[in-house]
């Protein structure tokens, strides 16, 4: 069932020691499910109870450490051999007097672990400070540290075989988008169109299917577009409303985001001049994108684009992302913004997403994108236009 072969999870392992080496790190305990996933293969919804990926530097595979009931899904979903999955009693889950944390203290002492520079994920959605206090408490001998984004920032260049999969979540995202564009009709419900768009995503292309993506279809309409990340009611469409559409595929955990800008009828002046701003800023800078060149500099072209309108952007421009699980896609590394001097290279992926959003309005067109040799490919193939839908009268029945 593994994903990759086991040379590539080998590989992604000692680049991960290399920068444990370099932090003065002998254990790296990974919460993040998608740096578990990874490193490891792992791959379950098992992520809403504590479990871990012990990185040790001087052993060769690293130890699956979660609960009970899930250690047959790591049994059938990880490279390592069977002795290196050690799961804890349910007598940890969710419990008062027991925390996971203290299972995993245990172990780190029974295998000589404990007084050692043990890294932790800090600043992370499934590390808790519950976590931290219980590991503190039960290894008063180990020094240590901030593990955050250690593996993330492995992550951020792909491989061949994680570029095809996202170019697979590309042509799913295709779909899910045009089904998505399609359902929206005047009297038609928002749930609706939300329900025909997670039909597409998982069901995916007649050649493969897709998987759950990190994030759910945000989708406001009217008024609601001066806000991004909203996502449907069970109120239907109306007649002149703005529609913004942002899905992405996803394939072995793997995305490809998109977003889109439609109106059900007669669009208003200032949407449709936004929108070819917008459009304008986003061809200027995809065409600047390129090996050599740093975040900023790319968030550079599009602020100087949008600038000749006399419109200014608050928010980063875009930000690495690809492999992972709720509640984001982003891999919280790199972005497009001032500040960001990270170095762009072959095979770095990014979510460019030139959103505007005003008190009363917003409009959202963006493209997941490859950095390629010598510029940029984007993962999907769609039109990028202000989509208007000329009116068809649905029942709301």
């Amino acid at each position: 069932m593994l994903s990759f072969t086991l040379e590539e999870y080998q590989e992604r392992l000692g680049k991960t020691k290399e920068k444990m080496a370099a932090a003065g790190i002998d254990v790296l305990l990974i919460s993040d499910p998608a740096n578990m996933n990874y490193l490891s293969g792992y791959d379950g919804w098992s992520f809403y109870v504590h479990q871990m990926l012990i990185v040790i530097i001087d052993e060769a595979q690293p130890i699956w450490l979660g609960r009970s009931q899930d250690a047959n899904g790591a049994k059938l979903t990880v490279w390592m051999h069977q002795d290196f999955i050690i799961p804890y009693p349910d007598e940890y889950v969710q419990s008062l007097p027991k925390h996971p944390m203290d299972f995993v203290a245990q172990i780190l002492t029974e295998i000589g672990q404990s007084n050692r520079a043990i890294a932790v994920e800090m600043d992370h959605y499934y590390f808790t400070a519950a976590c931290m206090e219980h590991l503190k408490q039960h290894l008063p001998n180990a020094s240590f540290k901030d593990g955050t984004n250690i593996v993330n920032r492995v992550r951020i260049i792909k491989s061949d075989q994680e570029i095809e999969y996202m170019k697979r979540a590309g042509a799913i995202v295709e779909r899910a988008m045009q089904a998505g564009i399609d359902a929206v009709q005047t009297g038609v419900r928002e749930c609706d169109v939300a329900a025909t768009i997670f039909h597409a995503q998982i069901s995916g292309t007649e050649a493969y299917g897709g998987d759950y993506p990190a994030i759910v279809p945000l989708m406001p309409s009217g008024i609601k577009t001066s806000a991004p990340h909203l996502t449907w009611t069970d109120g239907t469409y109306k007649q002149g409303e703005t529609v913004i559409l942002e899905i992405a595929g996803c394939y072995k955990r793997y995305h490809s985001p998109l977003a889109r800008t439609l109106v059900v009828g007669q669009p208003a002046l200032q949407v449709v001049e936004l929108s070819e701003i917008v459009i304008e800023g986003l061809n200027e800078t995809l065409q600047f994108v390129k090996p050599g060149v740093t975040c900023e500099e790319v968030e550079a072209v599009w602020r100087k684009s949008i600038a000749k309108h006399g419109l200014e952007k608050e928010s980063r421009l875009g930000y690495s992302m690809g492999l992972n699980y709720p509640p984001d896609w982003g891999e919280h590394t790199a972005s497009l913004r001032q500040g960001d001097k990270t170095v762009i290279q072959e095979n770095m992926t990014f979510h460019v997403i030139p959103g505007m959003w005003f008190d009363s309005f917003g409009v959202e067109l963006s493209e997941s994108i490859r950095v390629t040799k010598t510029g940029c490919e984007t993962l999907a193939n769609f039109s990028r236009e202000l989509f208007i839908k000329h009116p068809t009268i649905h029942s709301a029945s």
